[in-house]
This record gives structure tokens, C-alpha cells and sequence, in this order.
């Protein structure tokens, strides 16, 4: 009975140099596949042209490629486009291209479902099947740089890890695909370009900036009051406010970088003077800037956008104390790709 071939992306550029060398080949070779599998982004072992074909039979006897494939492909009437992408188990998650006049950004999933349970978010209703791979989410970003050249005639521009799951809950292969798309045998994107949201695991915050990561950090936060805050992500009885604020006041004095916080207004949950005065508390323990996110429902009606006189309630006070703060419109509403719409529905 043969067993289950490996997937050679899994390997590093070191091992695939030492496989090359146990076959009696020559090491160099290992850089070729390497520069095939990522820089190139090929899905066949028979198109790495400058490689014999022995060698590319050898290859295929041993390992796989697990690439990922566009199962369904919508376009918004604002030129969002959402995919869901079928994994090699033939799972789904899906993706999102967000254009603006200056930049593309590619919305992309860390977990098959998610690890958290936010009331407001589609995904959460969906169980964590499983974590994402490296190359998947590296394939995610490579499938939305093709669409945003097709599309729009330009390369994307910015990375976001606001898809499906929370990235900070699949910590190494988050990292590590960040390393493929933002290394030169890679995408060779700029890690200031890129975006990591969690839903604020302190612990992990903490070993963010331990492993000094060059990429923004963003926090969907919604409430600074813990009592509003666990009613709206029951998950932050155990991520606790306190705990948040400590481990992002680690993360300054290590990085010196600004956090965003994402925060949406709701309709007799948070869109009070209390919740106002405390968020602009919170602000005050680091340097941050506020993302007031525009919601979509997602059909139960437990909560509903607050109006906009409670909008303009905070962003007035937050620039009275100079904070900054930006409103963000939601993309792609028609087609179930803004945010806290991904679920699958496909």
C-alpha cells in the first residue's frame, strides 16, 4: 500500500535542496522548484520547463502540489469580486478583491470557518473545520493579483487578513505565508502593505511583536466596556479588556507602531455616551486611529446599524481629543462580500 504523497510545498527551499542531494542530483535543482513553486506560482510539476523530465516523473512520484482552485467567481455592481475557493479536500472558503480609485486590496481567509463565536458575524455560525495551509493562503492573494489585473488593469496593492477566521488562532502558517508573499522568491509585497485583524487574543498580540512582525496590526474591538464587549463576542469573558490593553501597550513599546480598532455602531448596544467616553479611553493607553465600519446584517436582526446621528456622535467626540478616525463604506453588499458576510453561502 503506497502512502499519502507530501505536498512539496510544505517543504522549505533547504529541503527540497537535501531531496535533490539524496537522489543524487544536483542541489541547485531544489532552488529551481523552489523559484517554480512560489515566484512563478505553477500548479503542475510538468510545467517547470528547465527541469528534465526524469526529474519532473521523480517529482511526481513523491509529492503533490495542493493548490487551490476558484470554485465560483462573483462580481459586484461596484467591482468587488468575492471567490469561493475549493481547497484540495474539497472544503470552501472564499475571498474577496475590495477596488478603490488608488489601490486593490485582496480580503483574504486564515481558517475554514472560524474559532470564535462574534454574534454579528456570519462566519463565526460556521465551526472551525480547520486552519488554513501557508501556500492556500498564498494562493488566495495570487488568485485576487490576477483578477485585479484582469479586472481593473492593475496589481494589488494591499493585503488584508479579514476573510474567514481569526488569524492570530493560526498563528504559524499565517506568519509564514506572510513570509512567502512578502519575500523576493515570492510575491515580494511589502509587509506595510499588509493587514492583520484579530478579534484580540493577548497572548498572541504579545508574540506578535516578540517576533518583531513588520505588517499593521489591526483589533476588532466594538466596545471598550467589558460587559457590551462580552455580550457582543462572548469569547471576550476569557480576552478580557485588561488583558487586551496590556498586551497592545506590549506591542507599542516593541514596535513603535500604531493600532487600528475596528469598530462598528449598533443600534441600542453601543451607541451611547458611556460607550463613546470609554472607547475614547481606551485610545488614550497608545497611539491608534479608529475604523468606524459600516454593519451588514446577516438576517437574524438582533442587531441593527445605529443611525447616523450615533456615527456622528463619535466620530465629533473622537476628534475633539484627536483621534483619528475614519468611516469605512462597506464593498461588495450585493453580493455577500462585505465584511462579516462571508459564510459560504455558495
Amino acid at each position: 500500500m503506497t502512502s499519502e504523497k507530501k505536498d512539496i510545498r510544505s517543504l522549505s527551499k533547504e529541503e527540497l535542496r537535501a531531496f535533490f542531494e539524496s537522489i543524487g542530483d544536483k542541489p541547485f535543482r531544489g532552488n529551481q522548484v523552489y523559484e517554480w513553486l512560489w515566484n512563478k506560482g505553477i500548479h503542475k510539476f510538468e510545467d517547470m520547463t528547465n527541469i528534465s523530465k526524469e526529474t519532473r516523473a521523480h517529482l511526481e512520484a513523491h509529492y503533490v502540489i495542493n493548490h487551490i482552485k476558484v470554485d465560483s467567481l462573483q462580481r459586484s455592481s461596484d467591482g468587488t469580486v468575492k471567490n469561493a475557493v475549493k481547497l484540495h479536500d474539497g472544503l470552501i472558503v472564499e475571498s474577496v478583491l475590495i477596488p478603490t480609485k488608488k489601490r486593490t486590496t485582496a480580503c483574504v481567509s486564515s481558517q475554514v470557518g472560524c474559532s470564535l463565536d462574534c454574534k454579528f458575524c456570519a462566519t463565526s455560525r460556521l465551526k472551525r473545520m480547520r486552519n488554513l495551509n501557508p501556500d492556500e493562503i498564498y494562493d488566495q492573494v495570487v488568485a485576487i493579483d490576477q483578477e485585479s489585473r484582469l479586472y481593473h488593469d492593475k496589481p494589488l496593492s494591499n493585503i488584508v487578513f479579514m476573510g474567514m477566521g481569526e488569524p492570530l488562532m493560526n498563528y504559524k502558517n499565517v506568519l509564514e505565508s506572510i513570509e512567502k508573499i512578502t519575500s523576493e522568491e515570492g510575491l515580494g509585497m511589502s509587509p506595510k502593505r499588509i493587514t492583520v485583524s484579530t478579534s484580540g487574543v493577548p497572548k498572541m498580540i504579545k508574540k506578535l511583536a516578540d517576533d518583531g512582525v513588520k505588517f499593521h496590526l489591526a483589533v476588532s474591538l466594538h466596545s471598550a466596556i467589558q460587559a457590551t464587549r462580552e455580550q457582543i463576542m462572548p469569547f471576550a469573558k476569557s480576552f478580557t479588556l485588561t488583558d487586551l490593553k496590556e498586551s497592545l501597550e506590549y506591542w507599542y513599546e516593541k514596535t513603535n507602531r500604531k493600532v487600528t480598532y475596528e469598530y462598528i455602531v449598533w443600534d441600542g448596544i453601543n451607541d451611547t455616551t458611556e460607550a463613546i467616553e470609554a472607547l475614547v479611553t481606551f485610545c488614550k493607553y497608545i497611539p491608534c486611529k479608529v475604523n468606524i465600519i459600516e454593519y451588514n446584517p446577516i438576517d437574524d436582526g438582533e442587531f441593527q446599524q445605529a443611525p447616523n446621528t450615533a456615527i456622528d456622535a463619535y466620530i465629533n467626540t473622537l476628534e475633539r481629543y484627536k483621534i483619528p478616525v475614519t468611516v469605512r463604506r462597506s464593498r461588495g453588499k450585493d453580493i455577500d462580500a462585505a465584511c462579516g458576510q462571508l459564510a459560504n453561502k455558495s
